[in-house]
């Protein structure tokens, strides 16, 4: 039976403007789920019940709020198989990376129900007696948070886990083709005890949820945006904010290079690669984006990575593969348009292109009715090729040669993504150069350019992100505010910079 979705605002459902429909891209003919689309003014609405529930929230003290986390941690450990393949029906990610996305979940809230001891102020000394200064963490209020769908659940959890423990209430708009994935993440945050309009879901399209984002912060209902997504969206979500003088956390796209050294283990760097490049079909913000290799060891790198993408194991996303269907038919429209961006000076060193098929199968396998295609290697790549400067989101990765470290080092920062890269070395000194040199947020030694651990600052800079970060300690930043409070207990008024003592030194002092 279809499942059928709507948005859930202070517990209740919420009546749909509109249906989408969430198909299997294994099976594209087979719904997932009937996903009753909200107006912009249903996701106003839902900010201002945020802003009424997040009072009361915001008094539950902060080591009760961690154990609400605690709880959630416990839902969905004892949720994660079923949870997992739902991920899989929904999105066509292969089960294992599906297991180890809830398993995500689990890592962020075991971080964070500790937090609920550790929202640290300072006390610091006064330059005046009698006098004591504080600074603590407040929470900001309500947080809009809105996801993409290449991972439905690991990543609205570095959002909704510390926004909910540091005293927030939020909104939360999951992308439409993985509500149903987002859905059951929600019954399992909501069966945690969280009161009700402390976490909300809204279920809208681009156009609406933008246009209610819009009218929210204009009613001054919401005090943070989160947002996951495209860099293009990424930059109108800034600058709505902006407009209001709030700044959005914002993850973004990537082109995200991995740099193979001469001495490299190229063994370990072409696994690295065939991972970053082609694990979830290339639909990472974290990617592969371009492989620049020496040039002294392409031709062996080049001749190892293609024999390995060719033989890598394509298919049903529940079976031992490296990569299933794309997300949703709309990502295999953009990936078609990415695969013209071919030109006749690169070559395509891994055979076929395109959709797998019964004319164009992948060794035995011929895709049937999902959105399959053929994980593709284009060699030749040059620094004004489309393909080497933006963001080509699908499985498809450049390769192209330096000479020089500086030259490695400008071309992984040419496209002007910061968010995620990579080096293959034996030598910690070019580790530390590249890590020195290189524009991303996140730097890899001898692994790929995906991973994320729960406790380690994730974002990038440039059009991948604003220099926001999320996970670990560095994300109660985006969510809570600094307060400092002084307290004079002297019985008189004493001015900062003018009441001071002052200890006069002999600065003519000479040693004889």
């Amino acid at each position: 039976m279809t499942r059928q979705i709507v948005s859930i605002v202070g517990g209740k459902d919420v009546p749909a403007t509109s249906t989408y429909i969430s198909a299997n891209p294994a099976r594209t003919g087979e719904v997932v789920a009937s996903v009753g689309l909200a107006d912009a003014g249903a996701f106003a609405a839902a900010c201002r019940t945020a802003k009424e529930a997040q009072r009361e929230w915001a008094k539950v003290p902060a080591p009760v709020r961690g154990r609400v986390i605690a709880s959630i941690g416990r839902l969905v450990e004892a949720n994660a198989e079923a949870l997992a393949r739902l991920v899989t029906e929904e999105i066509g990610k292969p089960y294992k990376e599906s297991l180890g996305e809830v398993r995500e979940i689990v890592d962020t809230c075991d971080f964070f129900l500790g937090e609920g001891r550790r929202l640290y102020g300072q006390t610091v000394p006064s330059e005046m007696p009698d006098k004591n200064l504080f600074t603590f963490r407040n929470p900001v209020g309500v947080a809009a948070v809105i996801t993409a769908g290449n991972f439905p659940v690991a990543v609205p959890s570095w959002y909704l886990v510390p926004a909910l423990l540091c005293g927030n209430a939020v909104v939360w708009k999951p992308a439409e083709y993985a509500a149903a994935s987002a859905h059951a993440m929600y019954k399992l945050f909501a069966a945690s005890g969280l009161p009700e309009g402390v976490l909300n879901i809204v279920f809208a399209d681009g156009k609406e949820t933008f246009e209610g984002l819009d009218l929210a912060l204009s009613e001054g209902s919401v005090q943070k945006v989160g947002f996951t997504g495209s860099s293009e969206v990424g930059r109108k979500i800034g600058e709505l904010t902006g407009r209001h003088l709030q700044s959005a956390c914002l993850e973004l796209g990537g082109k995200n290079p991995m740099v193979v050294m001469p001495d490299a283990d190229l063994a370990l760097a072409v696994e690295g690669a065939l991972f970053g490049g082609f694990g979830t079909a290339g639909q990472r913000c974290t990617s592969l984006g371009t492989v620049i290799v020496h040039e002294s060891v392409h031709d062996e790198f080049v001749e190892r990575f293609a024999r390995a993408v060719s033989n890598a194991k394509i298919g049903e996303p529940m079976g031992d593969v490296l990569a299933g269907p794309l997300l949703d038919e709309k990502f295999a429209v953009r990936y078609e348009e990415f695969l013209t961006w071919i030109q006749p000076h690169h070559e395509v060193v891994t055979g076929s292109t395109g959709k797998i098929s019964k004319e164009s199968p992948h060794h035995e396998f011929t895709g049937e009715d999902g959105l399959y295609y053929h994980p593709v290697v284009v060699d030749g790549v040059r620094p004004d090729d489309r393909l080497f400067l933006e963001e080509t989101f699908g499985p498809i990765v450049g390769v192209t040669t330096f000479q020089t470290m500086d030259e490695a080092i400008e071309l992984a920062n040419l496209p002007g993504y910061g968010l995620s890269s990579s080096i293959y070395t034996t030598d910690a000194k070019n580790a530390f150069r590249f890590r020195e040199g290189v524009s991303a947020g996140m730097v890899s030694v001898n692994n790929s350019t995906s991973g994320a651990e729960a406790h380690l600052p994730f974002g990038g800079n440039g059009k991948s992100g604003n220099g926001s970060r999320q996970s670990g300690m560095w994300v109660l930043d985006q969510f809570t505010r600094w307060q400092a409070m002084n307290w004079d207990h002297s019985g008189r008024l004493q001015k900062a910079q003018m009441d001071v003592a002052d200890i006069t030194p002999d600065l003519d002092f000479r040693l004889p």
